[in-house]
């Protein structure tokens, strides 16, 4: 069996019971948020680790602890002032700050992920309080599995990697895009049960095309220029070789690249290790889970429907391929939906005749089709099209204009309008005014969370198009199963799954609420485990015979739930963290 950490391990006794051997004792115990309890160690256990007269004398549960942690976060004032206590808490405590989470999931979700996520990564260096994760930097190209060698985890199972060039609708925010990394390993154990003993937040320092930020005294990263090119790609090549030796098993997640490369760097890696791109995959399954859940609101097909999608980058080419996806599923052929999907950037429709970057031209219209058209900006798109289903992933707050969304009411009795741009100011129209303009007729979804809004007396759920109901139990199926490759099929699969929970436990939604977030993500598990082994990339060799039953029975087994257990010291244990 792999070892844990090269601090503790987790065994069983005779009786089968699960304790931790720990290799380390006193102050520095203290200083480890995997194995520090605080005031939850006992009596016997302070006496057993040295840690007598270095904690108050009282011994408290984790329901006190969580009474008191929770008491400190209601008295911080803003979002970003809430998050900074959160993640101190994190790094002082994983089981605490877990165990809070899971009690306040639908309350602390916007905090530690979108929209408060994109102010911490601006404010990173200013915040700054303890290390976290891996760092690479271009200085430690050449030594990259030396320094992975320094991270004290032993047995990695899921990566979130970011180069940091596209955060969020904020674009290069060099070494800060560390807290996007965080936060989304967060979720993966709050929503999809990897231990955070299994989880590493890398921060891919190329450097920054920030000259601010390279004049800032107090900038963490690398203060020089964007790697580009040759570099780049020898700079991830040296990555991904060290993970593979170090954390053979370990699923990557490609999280906020640039357009310019996101697509290459999945293309490149996908079938090296097991990865996906969740800017790119993970949103494209989340909506169009939710586009299939709102034409069955209104009781219609995907197919049946026009769709206009408004952005062409990362986010909107995989929204754009996955609601192609979904057409073809139910019956038409590419020739057909080419009619039916239309993708727009900053310069109007992509049409075939343009000149446009290459991961575009798969997006692109046949210009047999827009022939006699009056232009090709959205609002002309969107009336010669006929488009019933508009998606923003512009990051252009405010782009959904009054008449604009008239245009798709007048095509479509209860258009489908789902503006999905992160942070909130980022959103291209708010809620209140397309249920307004639209006589309440309209069904939204945002990115961001918004509450329900009232009009004449009737109140509307908006629901929330977040990958968190898709990522987590993706990346856990693919932890379990240890997939061989993330395919295509799997993340369909994971689409189908949420739209399919949401008919189920919220038939009235678009998405589940966020308090479902584990349930929605054990359900996406389950379908995309099945998907792995059905597809013959499933390497478990305990998954390959089970039933629907027993798989989710294997799922839940392996879920992590934040619990205290008791300690005992490894032969040798010392205060030395050395």
């Amino acid at each position: 069996m792999a070892h844990i950490s090269r601090y503790y391990d987790v065994k069983r006794d005779p009786a089968g019971h699960r304790f931790l051997e720990v290799r380390v004792t006193g102050f520095p115990l203290l200083h480890l948020p995997l194995l520090n309890k605080s005031t939850a160690f006992t009596e016997e256990e302070r006496r057993l680790l040295g840690l007598e007269g270095l904690l108050p004398p009282g011994v408290s549960s984790l329901e006190e602890q969580k009474e008191r942690a929770y008491l400190r976060f209601r008295q911080q004032g803003t979002p970003l002032e809430k998050h900074a206590y959160l993640r101190n808490l994190q790094d002082h405590n994983e089981v605490l700050f877990f165990a809070l989470l899971e009690d306040h999931v639908e309350e602390m979700l916007p905090i530690i992920y979108t929209p408060t996520v994109g102010e911490a990564v601006q404010q990173f260096s200013r915040l700054y309080r303890y290390p976290r994760g891996f760092a690479m930097s271009t200085a430690h190209v050449e030594r990259a599995r030396e320094l992975l060698g320094n991270v004290h985890l032993q047995d990695v199972r899921m990566i979130v990697a970011t180069d940091s060039s596209a955060i969020l609708g904020i674009g290069d925010q060099g070494f800060g895009g560390m807290a996007i990394s965080i936060g989304k390993l967060s979720l993966y154990t709050v929503a999809g049960g990897v231990g955070p003993d299994k989880t590493l937040p890398v921060e891919l320092d190329v450097g920054t095309g920030r000259q601010d930020l390279i004049e800032d005294p107090l900038y963490l990263g690398a203060r020089h220029p964007r790697l580009t090119g040759e570099a780049y790609d020898a700079f991830i090549d040296a990555f991904v070789q060290a993970v593979q030796e170090r954390y053979p098993k370990a699923i990557i997640q490609w999280e906020d690249f640039s357009k310019d490369t996101a697509f290459r760097v999945l293309e490149r890696y996908r079938k090296v290790v097991p990865s996906f791109n969740d800017d790119i995959q993970g949103t494209g399954a989340v909506t169009l889970a939710g586009v299939l859940r709102a034409c069955a609101l209104k009781g219609e097909w995907l197919r049946d429907q026009v769709v206009v999608i408004h952005g062409a980058g990362a986010g909107g080419a995989g929204v754009a391929a996955a609601i192609r996806e979904g057409m073809g599923r139910e019956g038409l052929a590419p020739e057909e939906v080419a009619h039916r999907v239309f993708v727009l950037d900053s310069r109007g429709l992509l049409t075939d005749d343009r000149r446009m970057e290459d991961y575009k031209q798969p997006l692109a219209t046949p210009k047999g089709i827009t022939e006699g058209w009056a232009g090709t900006d959205l609002l002309t798109v969107v009336r010669e099209a006929g488009a019933t289903v508009l998606l923003g992933l512009s990051g252009q707050g405010g782009i959904f204009n009054e008449p604009i969304v008239r245009a798709v009411h007048a095509n479509a009795a209860r258009p489908i309008i789902f503006p999905l741009s992160n942070p909130t100011s980022n959103t291209e129209a708010l809620p209140e005014d397309v249920l307004r303009w639209t006589d309440g007729q309209a069904i939204v979804a945002t990115g961001s969370p918004f509450p329900d809004v009232t009009l004449e007396g009737q109140t509307y759920q908006i629901g929330q198009g977040n990958n968190a109901f898709i990522f987590p139990g993706l990346g856990f199926a693919a932890v379990l199963t240890r997939a061989s490759e993330i395919t295509e099929g799997m993340v369909a699969e994971a689409a189908y799954a949420l739209a399919d929970f949401t008919a189920r436990e919220s038939p009235e939604r678009t998405y589940p609420p966020t308090r479902a977030l584990r349930d929605a993500s054990r359900a996406v598990a389950l379908r995309v485990a099945r998907q792995a082994i059905t597809e013959g990339v499933a390497r478990e060799e305990r998954v390959q015979n089970l039933n629907d039953e027993e798989l989710d029975a294997f799922i839940e087994s392996r879920f992590w739930f934040p619990k205290y257990l008791p300690y005992r010291t490894a032969e040798g244990a010392s205060p030395d963290l050395t």
